[in-house]
């Protein structure tokens, strides 16, 4: 089942008479609790796709369709209560709120619903017991690792049962073991929960996590691979072949 559908998506900046095309008529369809990565060389587009998807920013033209509501159409009133319904977001810089304590944060996202106490905390026990971040649960952000942290996203972001979650380098600013149980992580949730990753990396390890790869250039899908039965490390290295291949190094958008 096609979860995400986007069509000749083009994003440009500037204005007609100076104007730089980023992403020049993209075609890229997610499958329901799929797990995909996008990779590109610096300037590539990668980071500019990851936010048009997600509704950060908003396409020059082309169509994107989440769970059959086109999102090109929605005004922003309408795109803010999508987001809260069916998208969750993990950011490289964490965004968590210092005032607030490791179960507040996860907790934010059905601050805004009608849901019960009671049936918050149980939803909160079972992802943050998931996540090994239960036992934290009291502890203020600058009380806890950087990789504690980015689980504690995590958590914040599959809370509320979300169809996608959008992840902007989440292991960018982690170490590699921490980096590593935050990618087991996300992928015991993805097949758990069937909630679809569509992640940006630089990374060919972060990437050999998903199960498949659309390598970006100049604006373009330039190729994608699929992880099919290959073990990881065999995955690792096709990743590493086609990364080799696009190389270059431009500026990042």
């Amino acid at each position: 089942m096609t979860i995400l559908e986007a069509n000749k998506i083009r994003k440009s900046y500037g204005n007609k008479f100076n104007k730089q095309e980023v992403l020049k008529g993209i075609d890229i369809h997610i499958q329901k609790g799929e797990f995909v990565s996008i990779m590109g060389a610096s300037g590539s587009g990668k980071t500019t796709l990851l936010n048009v998807l997600s509704s950060i920013d908003k396409v020059s033209d082309g169509t994107i369709t989440i769970n059959q509501n086109e999102m090109t159409n929605m005004k922003e009133r309408q795109l803010a209560e999508f987001r809260k319904q069916h998208l969750g977001f993990i950011f490289q810089e964490y965004n968590l709120l210092d005032t607030l304590t490791v179960k507040e944060n996860i907790l934010l996202p059905l601050s805004i619903t009608k849901m019960s106490k009671k049936e918050a905390n149980q939803k909160f026990e079972e992802v943050a017991k998931e996540l090994r971040i239960y036992d934290l649960r009291n502890k203020y952000p600058n009380e806890i690792s950087g990789g504690q942290k980015q689980r504690t996203s995590a958590a914040r972001a599959f809370i509320h049962e979300p169809s996608i979650i959008f992840a902007d380098e989440p292991t960018g600013a982690l170490d590699s073991k921490s980096a590593s149980d935050l990618l087991n992580k996300l992928s015991h949730l993805n097949q758990k929960r069937h909630a679809a990753i569509i992640m940006v990396t630089h990374d060919p390890v972060a990437a050999s996590f998903s199960s498949r790869v659309v390598f970006i250039q100049d604006g373009q899908i330039y190729t994608q691979l699929n992880k099919g039965g290959q073990d990881r490390q065999m995955f690792f290295q096709d990743i590493m072949k086609t990364q080799g291949v696009l190389g270059g190094v431009q500026h990042e958008y």
